[in-house]
């Protein structure tokens, strides 16, 4: 179904980020999940290796290869080794888009180049504690400082991936009434800017999420995205691309889930033969590679359109909602046919049914996208 999706170029793009997942990724995954978080030596290499941001004009730094099948690529690939905490989709497909959409020049000059180098990693800091997926109802504050220069930046975030690892975060604040919000793009260093603890999730062990604190921070005109009332907008305009990255990964995953266990019941005998010899496993096993390959051909569909900017809310809302509800059916019918060993943490399946869960609430839960989805059929 995907003949002629990539090309030659991309095939060779594959076969770099195949060789650093496997040369640079999988031998550092023990030491990552026994420590908790991702080494940020790795993020230097991918940058060195021009695996970061590809799609980046090479003004500062990147390939100019703008086309979001290079992300979906590595995407693939770390999917691959079941690996969630080395947050390249996040990092480069992502947030490091903000900076190239509304950035102005000397933001990007300063920020996204070392972006693309791997020097900074870069995070986003929406979630607040009871707010979840509504924006409109963010509580951290930006008000202009008092002596005119720039704006303090006061309110606490939560659940922020890469939260203590990020040397950039760029945070969502209120600057007025209704959807006056604004993007402030905060450094790792800036006084008043404190983390939180690591957060102990289900899954998605190595992926540092952390609660973020910011008091009377002082942001700098300089460092506003975009105008300071405009942030709403901004949002609304990247969450399309966002909730698409995370169906890119939720299909790899699926994929990657259904091809480790069909290996599996070829080798796992019961009652003197295979498990892929019994026709329930068969059938459930064919079942899922139907609905990953229907699944697959919608994202690729979605990936097109985005190129070709076309993407539209809810046709990013359905992917999100259709793959992320099937990566975590996949993955639990997966974990059962593994038998007493899926439940192992040791386990490949194990970890990726875990790691699973969450994809159905960030990013927008699937009862938001079911919403923006019903929207857009005038209900």
């Amino acid at each position: 179904m995907r003949n002629g999706y990539f090309d030659e170029a991309h095939e060779a793009y594959r076969t770099a980020c195949r060789g650093f997942v496997e040369h640079e990724v999988v031998p550092r995954q023990a030491g990552w999940e026994q420590e908790g978080i991702v080494g940020k030596d790795v993020w230097r290499l991918a940058g060195e290796q021009n695996l970061l941001c590809p799609w980046a004009d090479p003004a500062y730094g990147g390939l100019g290869l703008a086309d979001l099948r290079y992300e979906q690529i590595m995407i693939e690939e770390l999917a691959d080794t079941a690996e969630s905490g080395f947050a390249v989709p996040l990092h480069s497909g992502i947030v490091a888009p903000y900076l190239a959409a509304f950035g102005t020049e000397d933001q990007k000059n300063r920020h996204l180049t070392r972006a693309v180098s791997g020097e900074t990693l870069l995070a986003i800091a929406i979630t607040e504690p009871g707010t979840g997926s509504d924006v409109a109802a963010i509580r951290t504050h930006a008000m202009p400082a008092p002596d005119g220069d720039g704006w303090r930046l006061n309110g606490a975030k939560t659940f922020i991936s890469s939260g203590l690892n990020a040397d950039l975060v760029i945070v969502a604040a209120r600057t007025g009434e209704d959807h006056a919000i604004g993007l402030f793009l905060v450094a790792a260093h800036s006084p008043g800017f404190t983390r939180g603890r690591k957060l102990d999730k289900l899954g998605l062990r190595t992926s540092d999420t952390a609660e973020l604190f910011f008091d009377d921070v002082h942001v700098p005109d300089a460092d506003v995205l975009g105008g300071p009332d405009q942030g709403f907008a901004l949002l609304m305009r990247q969450f399309a691309l966002e909730r698409l990255v995370v169906a890119m990964g939720a299909v790899a995953h699926a994929a990657a889930a259904l091809r480790e266990t069909v290996a599996y019941t070829k080798q796992r005998t019961a009652f003197g033969r295979p498990l892929a010899k019994f026709q329930d496993t068969r059938f459930r096993l064919a079942a899922m590679r139907a609905r990953i390959t229907s699944a697959q051909a919608f994202v690729d569909a979605c990936v097109l359109a985005h190129n070709q900017g076309t993407l539209t809310a809810d046709q990013a809302a359905e992917a999100k909602l259709v793959t992320t509800e099937l990566q975590g059916e996949v993955v639990d019918d997966c974990l059962q046919m593994f038998g007493g060993y899926g439940y192992m943490w040791e386990s490949p399946i194990c970890r990726r049914y875990a790691d699973a869960r969450i994809q159905r609430i960030y990013g927008g839960t699937s009862e938001i996208m079911k919403e923006i989805i019903g929207r857009s059929m005038d209900l």
